[in-house]
């Protein structure tokens, strides 16, 4: 630990099923103080409890130790510390098997593991103590709502990472504390902050939600793609972070990829909600920060400022919805609205009626085109998706009777599916439990248990959304894809969805600020037109970020949505033609 100089923290996994190779690279690519990975996204907790049902030893991220085999020797050998989230539903089980594994390497590292977050056991005794769990996004209680959990999870924050690296851990193992801990954890070890040093931990969180998803920081998943003119598999994200919160994001020399302020800034407003950004040790305000080029693949972040963090914790909680099953119908060549309608009646007139299970989902998707060319430019999917509690109404029941219409149906019929049997999902409840109702603990190498305190809290900042300027006269426009004056990153909140938008320049922004309001955001993406839309400005970003509240509805293991996570929503807005003034629209590209 030396605080004279800024602590040196990559990344090498952005969830579970990222690049296994990138611990390696990142190790042997250059100079490193701190190695994280994060694994946990919201749906892995549920698939990391499937994977428990069938083996009660399992519930971590298995090909975390595939990465610290490869590299474990080597980071003992220079020093480097090792943070990771991959603990999942069992940190202590991945601690042992790391103790094994270094046995078995001839290695011995000093291994500590936070607890304290798995809350399912105790969700009978919260909802009888007056906790009422409430969903976040519709504010029904869990109690009213009759689910039963089968994961519930408080996401802790850094402070049981700094005491743990403060009693010479050389591997940290977290379960779900939040992805921007794995940063702020290292660097408040790193330079002895206290829990009070709200700038600096805004700062460190900011560097934390930018390294936390890996090569989408350089140059993955970027709107403005044609800036990366490295095509190689991106470096991960190495976040250098001083003293006073600040830092610079880069990458270790001869990657590929790009980090440029535009880099940055997209994965700045991924997954966001409010530009101030909730995290158990700190209330980040990311409408604070600035960016700045300081050379080749470097961006300095700096200015974030903080405040106390807020009186609750996030819980993410998984309860078991039901079966579902899909079939997807190939409509090729005429009259393709006539076909779809055609095989819609008679699918559900062999199943006896839409009414029959909880939920049906059809979407008639057009890629179709006049005098197509080629065959497959001439098709069309009609896309069918029936979800209920009872697996037998949508398992081989429902694919079965689709397959009923191949020599019944409307000509042409085939499907790009198979028939398939049901599959369980899983529905996200997001809700906010009071910090005192969890004990956030840290078992330190020698096997001692430590209860990490709860520092100061405050009621969470609500910013009210933000009212565009007055619309000045423009003069003449030209109709342009929005994408041509405007970069997106989109993503998922549970069941809300958001959509980031930045300009390159001033003018830009200055126009994109007053055009596009909630109501011509409706406009461009027809989905959200009876659905709440909230909008709020980060001028120092040249950004704009939207949240389409119950988009995905139930989250990504129950959304019926072909892209379930909205991975795309922002590069599909991008595509929709606006009047776009003549000046700005001579700078596109």
């Amino acid at each position: 630990m030396n605080a004279l100089r800024a602590v040196r923290i990559g990344n090498c996994s952005g969830f579970y099923g990222d690049r296994v190779s990138a611990a390696k690279e990142m190790v042997e690519g250059g100079h490193l103080d701190v190695l994280t990975g994060d694994y946990l996204a919201e749906l892995t907790m549920l698939i990391l409890w499937k994977a428990r049902q069938k083996d009660p030893s399992a519930g971590y991220a298995r090909t975390f130790l595939t990465q610290m085999e490869q590299v474990l020797g080597t980071c003992l050998d220079r020093g480097i510390k090792v943070v990771a989230n991959a603990g999942g539903l069992n940190p202590s089980g991945l601690a042992a098997e790391l103790t094994s594994l270094s046995e078995r390497l001839g290695l011995a590292p000093r291994v500590a593991w936070i607890e304290g977050d798995d809350l399912a056991d105790r969700v009978p005794d919260l909802l009888a103590g007056g906790v009422d769990l409430a969903n976040m996004d519709t504010g029904e209680r869990l109690a009213d709502a009759g689910h039963k959990p089968v994961t519930a999870n408080a996401y802790l924050g850094g402070w049981g990472i700094t005491r743990a690296l403060d009693a010479g851990a050389d591997i940290v193992v977290c379960p779900r504390v939040t992805d921007a801990s794995l940063v702020s954890g290292p660097a408040a070890w790193w330079h002895g902050w206290r829990r009070t040093d709200y700038d600096a931990l805004a700062g460190a969180v900011a560097a934390g939600h930018v390294i936390e998803c890996g090569p989408q920081a350089t140059g993955g998943n970027y709107s403005f793609f044609e800036e990366v003119l490295d095509r190689r598999y991106p470096g991960f994200p190495i976040a250098e972070v001083a003293a006073d919160g600040s830092c610079v994001i880069t990458k270790h020399p001869d990657t590929g990829g790009l980090v440029s302020p535009g880099t940055v800034t997209a994965q700045l407003l991924y997954e966001i909600q409010t530009p101030t950004y909730a995290n158990p040790d700190v209330a980040a305000d990311f409408a604070s920060v600035r960016l700045e080029q300081e050379g080749p693949d470097r961006v300095l972040i700096s200015g974030a400022r903080g405040g106390p963090p807020p009186n609750d914790l996030k819980v993410a909680i998984n309860y078991l919805g039901g079966y579902r099953n899909t079939m997807t119908l190939v409509l090729t060549g005429l009259d393709i609205e006539a076909k779809a309608a055609w095989a819609r009646s008679q699918l559900f007139e062999i199943l006896g009626g839409e009414d029959g299970f909880e939920q049906v989902d059809v979407r008639l998707q057009r890629f179709d085109r006049p005098d197509a060319p080629t065959n497959d430019q001439a098709t069309a999917h009609l896309r069918v998706t029936v979800m209920d509690p009872d697996r037998s109404k949508v398992g081989r029941r429902f694919s079965n009777a689709a397959m009923e219409l191949f020599l019944a149906g409307y000509p042409g019929f085939h499907t790009s599916t198979p028939p398939t049997d049901a599959s369980e999902y899983g529905v996200y409840w997001p809700a906010l439990l009071p910090v005192a109702e969890v004990e956030h603990r840290v078992v330190l190498p020698d096997g001692t248990v430590e209860v990490v305190p709860h520092g100061p809290t405050a009621p969470f900042p609500q910013p009210s959304a933000t009212v565009p300027p007055a619309a000045e006269s423009v003069g003449a426009t030209v109709d342009l894809p929005l994408g041509r004056i405007c970069a997106a990153r989109s993503g998922d909140k549970g069941g809300n969805a958001n959509v980031g938008l930045w300009t390159r320049d001033d003018a830009s922004y200055a126009w994109l600020r007053s055009y596009l309001t909630v109501d011509r955001f409706r406009e461009l993406l027809p989905e959200a037109a009876d659905l709440e839309v909230r909008r709020w400005d980060l001028p120092n970003l040249r950004a704009l970020n939207f949240v389409v509240v119950g988009l995905l509805g139930a989250g990504v293991a129950a959304s019926p949505r072909p892209d379930p996570q909205a991975k795309g929503l922002g590069e599909y807005v991008r595509s929709r033609v606006v009047p776009v003034p003549v000046p700005l629209a001579g700078g596109s590209r």
